[in-house]
């Protein structure tokens, strides 16, 4: 009795386990078997908690700053203050105060650029793909002429024109992102434009923009998601990288390349934590984005579905 009891009882359990894999989401149950997906996750969880509660969460205001707190380090270290917890700049500005804020330049131009560059080269994409011929030829050489172009160097003739702004350094990073989208959705409109369903699309009269919006493009969503989450940390990093240069948004702004750039000229004196800081932040950032990036590619590829 006891034997059939102890049965039943893990036959029941058994049951029960499957009702709540079958009641759990599928992209659920894969994140949280995905250790390391989960951390991107909960990491640009805390990111994105530190940009829109940066007015909330920074100590101090992150463009003023003390001079006679100027270059004071982490409140760990010696002669550390507890007013400010990362330390400060050369101008007495508070490095946390500074990266709470250069989140949120960061991520808006990383997410509004990286919109602005799908919408461009899905369109592109789409019609170079559809159509073919002369149109896609021509749609394709320009996308090669823009390959041809260094990025930096594109990025400094737009800029010098357009000047200094967060508006400006968005529309040049949009405008300069759009080929990787083209060029993938232009591939799969190709193999997907002559599916037996685009034929039948045809027959009962279908528009060429309903076969192309309704019928063609929902199929490349997976690649364009993917696409879109690994371009919001090379992203990142371009504007980064201008802001390093001096070429992104105005000094005073609070940015991590900016905050990087400005701490250059203090490593040999030794205030490592002025660069070190917003360094660690961008690391996190791409790094957090591209490891979610890879769990997306993986979960929306069907091939490895079980």
């Amino acid at each position: 009795m006891d034997q059939t009891a102890t049965g039943a009882e893990q036959t029941l359990a058994a049951e029960a386990q499957r009702s709540t894999k079958r009641k759990t989401p599928r992209i659920v149950r894969s994140l949280l078997q995905n250790k390391l997906a989960l951390f991107g996750v909960v990491m640009l969880f805390l990111i994105v908690v530190a940009a829109v509660g940066a007015p909330v969460l920074a100590p101090h205001n992150p463009r003023a700053g003390v001079l006679i707190d100027s270059k004071k380090p982490p409140v760990w270290a010696a002669n550390g203050s507890s007013e400010y917890l990362l330390g400060t700049d050369a101008l007495g500005r508070d490095v946390l105060s500074r990266v709470l804020y250069g989140a949120r330049i960061s991520l808006i131009v990383g997410i509004v650029a990286v919109v602005i560059a799908g919408v461009i080269g899905i369109a592109l994409g789409l019609i170079s793909g559809f159509y073919g011929g002369k149109v896609d030829d021509i749609i394709m050489r320009f996308a090669d002429i823009q390959l041809a172009v260094p990025f930096i160097l594109l990025a400094i003739a737009i800029l010098a024109v357009l000047g200094q702004g967060l508006d400006k350094i968005i529309l040049t990073l949009g405008i300069s992102g759009w080929v990787t989208y083209g060029r993938v959705v232009r591939g799969q409109v190709i193999s997907w434009r002559e599916k037996d369903f685009v034929e039948a699309a045809r027959a009962i009269g279908a528009r060429n923009g309903s076969i192309m919006f309704k019928h063609i493009l929902p199929n490349t969503f997976a690649s364009i998601i993917v696409i879109a989450s690994f371009a919001v940390a090379s992203t990142i990093l371009a504007e980064a990288s201008l802001s390093f240069l001096g070429l992104g948004v105005p000094p005073d702004v609070p940015t991590w390349g900016g905050m990087v750039a400005a701490g250059r000229d203090y490593i040999i004196t030794g205030q490592w934590w002025i660069y070190t800081f917003p360094g660690i932040a961008i690391m996190l950032t791409v790094l957090s984005i591209n490891v979610v990036g890879d769990w997306l590619r993986d979960f929306l590829d069907p091939r490895l579905r079980l």
